[in-house]
């Protein structure tokens, strides 16, 4: 069961409603799930598809995409289920707002994840203004979360995630952790509207620092997840260490959060390639000739 000191809500990143039904057995609980392109198109009826020869039109894996989604809210009705909308470098915040919006009504406890681009906070504030809860996704740098805060200011609390990748910062040399520990400190001077959701974790030294550091939430991949529940839902000590070992530190910035947020400088590659990767994933399950949905 969820031991009693554990006040980050933890989550599982993943397309497979059968991995959640085991972290759940296994677990005791489950606070949510956050789902992508690219994990949908590994789920294993997917892929059992796709080695038939069967790609999906443009219809048929929105329908797909319900049906896991809607799996998962069976499975976890009072937590949060992120659903990505589709974007690349062309989508529009029309766009992207478009599909959030339907995506928004196939399950209750919705989040609807946009891009941390500037279509995709575009669509964001729109989004939150309509009432909708978002997920800001491929954040990587603390002045993109800044623009998150100040693009859903007046947001109420639980309305807002925003995802900063930590996994892909490490892959380059870079103390991911680092902005994490940064954007909790940075938005400790807010309203708290913005929710920190610790994402692309790749081990449990990643997990175990992310509850020390007192994320508001952790979305984990199934392996990592079964591993700390195997080894009796462990949490960090008081003396606990991360050892970040070789990699570069990123500095905390002082950033003022009440400017508007097209003045922030958002761009970063890490997103732009994340955009890249998502895209081809869901675009690999579609016919060629329909390979576009917004």
């Amino acid at each position: 069961m969820r031991p009693q000191n554990l006040k980050t809500r933890v989550f599982l990143d993943g397309g497979n409603p059968e991995e959640t039904s085991e972290s759940i057995k296994l677990l005791g609980f489950l606070d949510g799930q956050t789902t992508n392109p690219t994990l949908i198109s590994k789920n294993p009826e997917a892929r059992k598809r796709l080695e038939r020869g069967e790609k999906f039109s443009v219809d048929e894996i929105l329908d797909f995409y319900r049906g896991v989604v809607t799996t998962l809210y069976g499975l976890i009705p009072k937590g949060s289920i992120s659903i990505e909308v589709y974007s690349d470098a062309a989508t529009k915040a029309d766009a992207m707002l478009r599909q959030g919006k339907e995506m928004f009504t196939w399950i209750k406890n919705a989040h609807i994840k946009f891009p941390t681009t500037r279509e995709g906070l575009k669509a964001a504030e729109r989004a939150v203004r309509a009432g909708m809860r978002v997920n800001m996704t491929l954040c990587f740098s603390q002045e993109q979360a800044a623009a998150v805060y100040a693009a859903t200011r007046g947001a109420k609390k639980g309305q807002v995630f925003v995802s900063p990748f930590i996994g892909r910062l490490d892959d380059r040399g870079e103390n991911g952790m680092d902005v994490i520990a940064n954007i909790l400190s940075m938005y400790a001077q807010g309203d708290g509207h913005v929710e920190v959701l610790t994402a692309s974790v790749r081990n449990l030294d990643h997990f175990l620092y992310a509850l020390k550091l007192g994320t508001d939430i952790i979305t984990v991949p199934y392996e990592v997840l079964r591993t700390w529940g195997e080894k009796g839902m462990p949490m960090p000590e008081d003396g606990y260490r991360y050892d970040a070992k070789s990699l570069q530190p990123i500095a905390y910035r002082v950033i003022d959060l009440n400017r508007h947020w097209e003045e922030y400088d958002i761009r970063h590659d890490l997103t732009d390639k994340g955009m890249e990767k998502f895209s081809s994933d869901w675009n690999q399950l579609i016919t060629t000739e329909q390979r576009k949905i917004a």
